[in-house]
Parts: C-alpha cells; structure tokens; sequence
C-alpha cells in the first residue's frame, strides 16, 4: 500500500515538473503583464492582439501550410517506402533499416547544412518548395518508423489470399494491406505535422527570408526584444489547447474502437 502512495505520488511530481512551465505561461497568458511572474490583473488583452497582429496570423498560416504540405508527402512516401522495404529481401531490408535509421539519430543541423551546400551546389533559389524538401527530408524517416510495427503486425497470408483469389498487387495493397497499417500512417501523419510545427533549425537554413513561420518569428521577435513578446503567451497556450484537444479526441476514437473490437471477439 505504502509503495503504490509513493509511486503515484512520484508520479504526479513528475507530471507537475514537466507540466509547470506550460501551466505558468497559460495562467500569464490572461494578463497584460509584460514580464512572468508580475499580475497585472485579469485580460484577454493579450489574445486580441495576438489575432490583430499580422506577422503572427501570417507566420502562422505560413507554420501550417508548411506542415500540413510537408506531412502529407512524407507519408505518401514515407508509407510506400516503408511497404517497400518490409516486402525486400532481407539483405535489402536490412540495408534499408540501417540507411532509414541515419536521418533520426542524425543531428538535425547536419541535415540543415548539407541541404544548404545541396541547393547552393545546384544553385537553387531558396523558396517555399527548398523549405518543403527540408521538412520532408526531416519526417520520412519518421513515418517508416510509424509504419513498419504495423506491417510487422499483418498476418501476411491476408495479402496472399488477396492475390490468390484474383486480386491485383494494386488491389490487394490498398484493399488490404493499406487499412489494415492506417493506425501506423495516422500516426505517422500526426508526427510529421508536430516535428514540422515546431522546426526551426531546418526551417532557418532552407526557407526564403520573406517567408516566416512560428518558429523564426519567435526567434527573431525574442532577438529584438531580449524577452519573449507577451502576446506569443496567448499564441503558445492556444496551440497547447488545440494539440490537446486533438489528442483527446484521437484516444477517445482509439479507445471506442478498442472497445468494439473486444466486443466484437466475445460474439
């Protein structure tokens, strides 16, 4: 009795350490304040000039065109190339393991520098489609690694049966094999998007100085300023908001499916 007090005990401690800074700048977020730690009483006012300033409304349509661009080829590839490597060889395969394995344990300003010298080598102008190859070169590997549990999961005879009873490859992949992954390419979909959100070493190196996003306008605002803006409180408890929201809503989905499965293997 005594150790479960403890350890959920040391459970919540931890949860309050990590959660502390997010709670603090949610709580300041409703006052005019423009240093943490000093009430200056109750207001949305930092919310309504959140919404009046344009470079962030702009950076932000910006951070999300980005992402949602970015993450969408990244699956699209990421999937087919993880369905590729699970279906080779196992000389190819594990070839392939090793290669895909390179980009996430390699440090990301490696990745952002030899972009650069990629571009400036072939003389391509920095634009919205060099800060787009970026960010998908950033996620891919990300999305395999999403995939691949779940292929390893398929019963393999499921695609076979398919094929034997008359199906094309084509067919038999996204009439079978595809729905059976699509948790593992939901999840990679929503971790190409929250990498891409928040980039900024990437997003430096390869983007245009006209087109900015999140995470260089809080950079350079807080360059500027020597201190992080007051209305970038209301922005960042907005986007904590929406990602928590979104996460309720994907467990509680994955939660009722859980349950009507189960229900499902009691009949």
């Amino acid at each position: 009795m005594v150790k479960k007090i403890f350890a959920k005990c040391y459970i919540w401690l931890i949860l309050l350490i990590m959660y502390a800074p997010i709670l603090t700048l949610f709580v300041f977020s409703f006052t005019e304040s423009k240093n943490i730690g000093s009430w200056t009483g109750f207001s949305f006012r930092l919310y309504l000039d959140m919404f009046k300033n344009e470079e962030i409304m702009t950076a932000l349509l910006n951070t999300i065109l980005i992402a949602v661009s970015s993450a969408l080829v990244s699956t699209v590839i990421g999937t087919l190339g993880a369905i590729g490597i699970f279906y080779s060889k196992k000389k190819t395969k594990k070839a392939f393991d090793m290669i895909g394995q390179i980009p996430v344990m390699n440090a990301e300003i490696v990745t952002a520098i030899s972009l650069t010298i990629l571009f400036v080598f072939f003389g391509v102008k920095f634009n919205f489609v060099t800060l787009l190859i970026g960010h998908v070169v950033l996620t891919i590997p990300f999305v395999v690694l999403s995939v691949t549990p779940k292929l390893k999961q398929l019963d393999p005879n499921i695609y076979e049966a398919a094929l034997d009873l008359g199906a094309t490859p084509k067919k038999a992949l996204w009439g079978v094999v595809i729905p059976e992954i699509l948790p593992g390419i939901f999840s990679g979909f929503m971790l190409s998007i929250t990498l891409s959100l928040d980039d900024y070493i990437i997003t430096a190196f390869t983007r245009d100085n006209s087109f900015s996003t999140l995470s260089t306008y809080v950079y350079g605002a807080t360059a500027k300023k020597g201190a992080l803006p007051p209305t970038l409180r209301a922005l960042s408890t907005i986007l904590t908001l929406i990602i928590l929201v979104v996460l309720l809503i994907i467990n509680a989905k994955t939660k009722n499916q859980a349950t009507i499965k189960r229900h499902k293997d009691v009949r």
